[in-house]
């Protein structure tokens, strides 16, 4: 039996004594086997399995694009210009992926500079990889033009009436192209093999303010006709547009924040040390090579915490609390700007190397400027997390190299394993090479690669050259490769702890016993991160009266934190506690973050009453949530197996104690890397 009867004596006696006994359990072994290991391939030979493009004949050097912005029709339209350099001589097509997109014409330009029709075909589409454009191109023009227009549709756009923004006036309109979604506002070579420079002018109504992941300008007029510029080379996912009532104020010299007027103020606030972050980072691997860093922050129906977009990182109200408690996200969207953004992996498969390097980049920031204890406990929630998604894993997707054909929806590349098990193993090689020699290192791989693409086994050749080639006897090859190419977590990996998670066990472990709460005086000073490691560590179902116990002293029903939130309300439905219903349903259609509002439908689908209660509060959601929310939340409802007779999640009236007011809570939104299929990560900063 779990819990025990605990005195209130032995309680504070075990809050006094438990500096030090939490820490993330011992890894799993290894997973016993044949090796997936595998010899290093050169990047030519790993083709996107993800992608029609042939990169490896002509790719495109720079995009220009024309486009109208039309909210009526949600419909952008106009044309699209490549620059294109050609690989191979006997090439004569120019193969673009699209999705849902209406091609009108498509014309090359003859040497004289006169546009000339060109043929092409559009394959039939295919459920994920979207259609096949195919364009003749026997003369090899420098140039070809498409003349085209976006679905409503599209699933890398979503659409918002006035009423579903902050400020309830102005319609609003973003994209999230990651991970193949671009294709679905662009024709493009939809991968991250190939990089391009790009210009764009985009028309909209006068009274929105149009934004890119490129130069946009902090003194910029609104007056329906804006101008863009990206002199950097960037793969197609981290194009983005974004057009609303926004207005801009600085945090430093070359940062700030834009957002709907009614949320700025609160967002500079909150993101007030984004300035000290871009110090910090340039302090440990090098300059930041972006030139601005401004953050967006979007409507809560943003599907994920953070988009990295170079420039203009999109960002989820979510984080903003109050108390900057959940900046870490923050930290992770810059840390982009040196792991993807610069240095970016060729396809999905290889997704650690964007987002496990971020994640510990991420982790040293958040070192630098809060301390080591906070870095601690957010690798201590990541990895719980990470052991709880690999339980339910198949083997050949728990290795960080994954195998070509085992990721066959490159949005299951988000997951616990490339952010987690990727900054775990990059934590082992800082403890086996020691800091100052691993930070040298990565200082050299991000100015080695900057602006390319590479897979993990470029990787592996740098590393074994400039790493274990360097301070031999240090880590064998046949250690690297298990981190690498096997599945599971290999038994050395380093352990943290974390004191205060030890005050925090012990007081959970102490109430289960005793039904007697922690003082207040212990946990009033607790953190988000805190409180995220007591509600994971509870029971997976509570009795009513411990549920209202806990609800009276901590308000956890109507929470403006949305970790939390994502932690109290699958709780609730586990256990019948129906008095949280009614805020229930208010979360899930005020929040289109998936990785907070994932847990709680899959919950709800576990009993008939609860998956009639998810398809009834997400049919009135729905028309709120983005393209990728929904089709998450689909796939979940259409593949739930309730069990008959279960406890019923039946609507009860909201408790005396509620406040009215907390309905209207618009700074508690919606990451998380990150897809159709659960959310990505568990930790306080999901991409």
């Amino acid at each position: 039996m779990r819990t025990t009867l605990i005195k209130a004596s032995l309680c504070l006696a075990l809050l006094a004594l438990a500096g030090g006994c939490s820490r993330d359990e011992a890894p799993a072994p290894t997973a016993t086997g044949a090796s997936n290991a595998r010899p290093a391939v050169d990047d030519a030979a790993e083709r996107d399995e993800h992608s029609y493009a042939e990169p490896e004949k002509v790719v495109i050097d720079d995009l220009a694009l024309a486009l109208a912005l039309d909210f009526d029709s949600r419909t952008l339209a106009g044309t699209a210009t490549y620059t294109l350099d050609w690989k191979d001589a006997a090439a004569d097509a120019l193969v673009l992926d699209t999705r849902d997109l209406v091609i009108e014409r498509v014309e090359g330009q003859a040497d004289g500079g006169a546009w000339q029709p060109l043929q092409h075909v559009l394959a039939a589409r295919d459920a994920l990889l979207g259609s096949r454009m195919t364009i003749e191109a026997p003369a090899r023009p420098a140039r070809i033009r498409v003349t085209y227009r976006t679905s409503p549709e599209a699933s890398g756009l979503q659409w918002l009436q006035p009423a579903m923004t902050a400020g309830g006036q102005t319609p609003f309109m973003f994209s999230q192209s990651q991970a193949i979604h671009a294709r679905s506002w662009v024709p493009l070579q939809d991968t991250p093999r190939v990089r391009y420079s790009y210009t764009a002018r985009v028309t909209a109504p006068q009274d929105v303010m149009v934004l890119m992941s490129a130069d946009n300008d902090p003194a910029a007029a609104r007056d329906g006709d804006y101008r863009f510029s990206m002199p950097q080379k960037i793969p197609s996912y981290l194009m983005a547009i974004a057009a609303g009532d926004l207005v801009f104020r600085p945090i430093s010299a070359r940062a700030g924040v834009w957002a709907e007027p009614s949320a700025v103020d609160g967002a500079v606030a909150e993101f007030a040390d984004t300035e000290k972050m871009i110090a910090a980072t340039e302090q440990l691997y090098g300059p930041y090579r972006w030139e601005r860093y401004d953050l967006l922050v979007l409507p809560p129906s943003f599907p994920f915490g953070g988009m990295e977009n170079p420039r203009l990182s999109f960002i989820t109200p979510t984080v903003i609390v109050g108390d900057q408690s959940l900046v870490s996200l923050i930290a992770h969207e810059l840390a982009h700007s040196w792991s993807g953004n610069l240095v970016t992996n060729s396809s999905a498969r290889d997704g650690w190397l964007n987002e496990g390097f971020t994640s510990y980049v991420e982790n040293r920031i958040v070192e630098a400027l809060y301390g080591k204890e906070r870095a601690d406990m957010e690798f201590v929630i990541s990895r719980n997390g990470l052991r709880e998604e690999m339980k339910t894993m198949p083997p050949d997707m728990q290795v960080l190299a994954v195998k070509p054909g085992v990721l066959k929806d490159p949005d299951d590349a988000l997951s616990a394993v490339s952010y987690d098990k990727g900054a775990w193993f990059l934590q082992f090689l800082e403890l086996r090479f020691g800091r100052s020699e691993f930070d040298a290192f990565l200082r050299g791989y991000f100015d080695h690669f900057a602006f390319q693409s590479i897979s993990t086994a470029t990787f592996a050749d740098y590393a074994r050259e400039n790493l274990l080639g360097k301070y031999p006897g240090k880590l064998s090859d046949a250690e690297f490769q298990a981190w690498l190419y096997e599945p599971g977590i290999p038994a050395d990996a380093p352990r943290t702890l974390s004191p205060r998670f030890g005050v925090v066990d012990s007081a959970r472990l102490a109430w289960l016993g005793s039904a007697q709460l922690p003082p207040p005086v212990i946990t009033d000073a607790w953190t988000t991160q805190e409180w995220v490691h007591f509600l994971e560590g509870l029971p997976q179902t509570l009795t009513i009266v411990q549920l209202s116990q806990l609800d009276t002293a901590y308000a956890f029903t109507r929470t403006p934190n949305g970790e939390l939130a994502q932690r109290w309300y699958p709780l609730a439905v586990r256990s019948g506690y129906v008095q949280a219903n009614p805020a229930i349903e208010q979360f899930l259609q005020r929040i289109g973050r998936r990785k907070l509002i994932m847990p709680t439908y899959e919950a709800l689908a576990r009993t008939e009453p609860g998956l009639a209660m998810a398809r009834d509060v997400f049919a009135r959601a729905r028309p709120g949530y983005h393209p990728i929310t929904t089709a998450s939340v689909e796939q979940l409802l259409a593949a739930a197996k309730p069990v008959p007779g279960a406890a019923p999640a039946t609507v009860a009236p909201p408790p005396e104690a509620a406040d009215p007011a907390d309905d209207d809570v618009r700074a508690m939104p919606a990451s998380d890397g990150d897809a159709t299929r659960p959310a990505p990560r568990q930790a306080p900063t999901g991409n």
